[in-house]
């Protein structure tokens, strides 16, 4: 049972207050199949979902997994998928469920119909370097849109045009964004020009779009972790989940005093 659906049963004096704590502890974990353990509390517990990582899930696995989190919190968010779970994914649709594929066709979301995002009044920026980023940042798109925050995107501002910078970091400002992602997989160095221009935390996401030596996101990674501009965090190669995830939990506390909400 969602926490929704416990607290108006509290409300309505259908349920006790005792068992609804009872209750509210078996939200916390939900096995399926003697194999998977669900965190289905985690969205109450941490402010952002679980999300099913299905790369080395079987078919069979991956849509357990989805079908658990969908029934008990009404919402499931999978992540670096294969070409063999899009079937899956077809499975949802047929059943009656919304389904929604990011451009790379990597991240999905499945959700009940009637499901309802509650917007937060975060406001994320999403920049990337190049056009070859664009996959990588759709996928932070989606699941920060996702959990209720609004986002800013600007693409192709690399640093062999260092003004296209510039003008996207005073776009960010113009539209008071709580936190930036930067996206870059060739030398990296746009999440520290972006650092060093703006007021909010900068999360750096380096991609595997660059090659040959120190290619695949190797140099990115290390240019952004050596960074001397203060205030970037960095994400692992192509870990978008991780700067989503990071992104939406910065911008959700900002929203919240913003609008005086000290709860």
């Amino acid at each position: 049972m969602a926490l929704r659906d416990l607290l108006k049963k509290v409300a309505e004096g259908s349920l006790s207050i005792d068992e609804a704590e009872r209750q509210l502890k078996l939200l916390a974990l939900e096995e399926i199949a003697g194999i998977l353990r669900l965190d289905a509390g985690r969205e109450h517990r941490k402010g952002v979902p679980e999300i099913i990582l299905g790369e080395y899930k079987s078919v069979d696995q991956l849509e357990a997994a989805i079908r658990g989190l969908v029934e008990s919190r009404g919402r499931a968010i999978a992540s670096r998928l294969r070409d063999e779970h899009i079937r899956v994914l077809e499975k949802f649709k047929e059943d009656g469920y919304s389904v929604t594929l990011s451009a790379s066709r990597r991240v999905a979301i499945v959700k009940k119909r009637d499901f309802k995002i509650i917007k937060s009044g975060g406001r994320v920026g999403i920049v990337t370097a190049g056009t070859a980023d664009i996959p990588i940042a759709d996928e932070v798109k989606l699941i920060v849109e996702e959990l209720g925050c609004d986002v800013f995107m600007i693409h192709d501002i690399g640093i062999a045009g260092v003004h296209r910078a510039l003008d996207a970091a005073k776009k960010m400002i113009e539209e008071d964004v709580d936190v930036v992602v930067a996206i870059a997989g060739m030398e990296g160095a746009l999440p520290s020009i972006m650092a060093s221009l703006l007021d909010v935390p900068v999360i750096g996401l380096p991609t595997s779009m660059g090659y040959g030596l120190g290619g695949g996101g190797f140099t990115a990674l290390l240019s952004m972790l050596q960074s001397c501009s203060p205030g970037l965090l960095v994400v692992n190669i192509d870990n978008s989940v991780g700067a989503a995830i990071a992104a939406t939990l910065i911008a959700n506390r900002a929203a919240k005093f913003k609008r005086g909400d000290k709860t």
